[in-house]
């Protein structure tokens, strides 16, 4: 994907973003329902009168149909915050801890399961352990905690259980800018402290492209 399509989706979310601001100081939309119908009607009207280049029309398009059949649930803003953030870098100058959460956004759309556990679920006798064949991802709180430093730095590997489609899901982060590590002792793989992001930002179409495919496989 080159960098133009790039430009053109970030040009596009930010509009997006945009319109629904000025929409909310005016005081037509509040709760997330006026936020989701305003944002099906502002991407239905952009697309109608090709207000944005062909180019972008299949994020329209996915993003019209996720309002459309999860209404509040899609969470659209936070959908077009992420789209923008990616494709014009500016996820580069956030802290590891709010990349991370963004990165995670992507395999739960694409229909991850996600659990944050406690010592006694991650550890002791009846620890939670993902099967092969359910999409899930499993962390533990402690070691989130102790991962992170008070500023959101990463200052430790995350142990992180995985079950399900191990490939699909080690791509989504990757386009995130996260790389997943196997061990001797799967379900477990970790989160290391060297994973970055360029300062060009994330191709988020191809990641918008990926979720879509895994969703329905």
């Amino acid at each position: 994907m080159s960098q133009t399509i790039t430009r053109k989706t970030g040009h596009f979310a930010w509009c997006a973003l945009v319109a629904l601001h000025l929409a909310r100081r005016e005081g037509l939309v509040q709760s997330d329902m006026q936020k989701n119908l305003f944002l099906i009607r502002w991407l239905a009207t952009a697309k109608k009168q090709r207000r944005f280049d062909r180019d972008v029309t299949p994020d329209i398009d996915w993003l019209l149909q996720q309002g459309r059949t999860l209404g509040s649930r899609a969470k659209l803003p936070q959908k077009l915050d992420y789209l923008y953030r990616s494709c014009t870098g500016a996820l580069h100058e956030q802290s590891d801890l709010f990349r991370l959460t963004y990165a995670l956004e992507s395999p739960k759309e694409a229909g991850f399961a996600y659990q944050l556990l406690s010592d006694k679920s991650w550890h002791r006798r009846h620890a939670v352990s993902p099967d092969t064949l359910s999409n899930t991802i499993c962390l533990s709180k402690n070691a989130l905690e102790q991962a992170f430093d008070t500023d959101g730095h990463q200052t430790a590997h995350l142990p992180v259980k995985i079950g399900g489609d191990i490939a699909a899901l080690a791509e989504l982060l990757t386009q995130c800018g996260w790389q997943l590590i196997t061990t001797d002792n799967p379900p477990l793989y970790l989160l290391p402290t060297n994973s970055t992001i360029t300062n060009r930002g994330i191709d988020s179409t191809r990641i918008v492209t990926r979720i879509k495919k895994v969703s329905v496989t």
